[in-house]
């Protein structure tokens, strides 16, 4: 020990190499478990030709709608206004 020490060694402070290490792997894992990275668990990327798994909510459907032509402006408030009741998002003079 006294060469480690002493006589132009590294010094004892190299013994702390070992715990820096354990601090690392400590901060990977805990960072892998707390995101979800662990095989089967978490958000999966979605592949090349797949649909979104995010559901529109109503009020979007029924703007799509009215965009592509499918309903007419009076049953496009009438809609709004019935999921306005539910969700309160939105209203006749735009955005709330």
């Amino acid at each position: 020990m006294n060469t480690l020490a002493f006589d132009g060694g590294p010094g004892p402070w190299i013994l702390l190499f070992p715990l820096i290490w354990a601090a690392v792997v400590l901060g990977v894992v805990t960072v892998v478990r707390r995101t979800g990275w662990r095989s089967g668990r978490g958000p999966r990327p979605l592949r090349a030709g797949q649909a979104s798994r995010i559901e529109p909510s109503p009020i979007d459907m029924v703007g799509r709608r009215f965009a592509a032509g499918e309903i007419d402006e009076d049953e496009y408030w009438r809609r709004l206004s019935v999921l306005d009741e539910q969700f309160g998002t939105r209203g006749r003079g735009g955005p709330a």
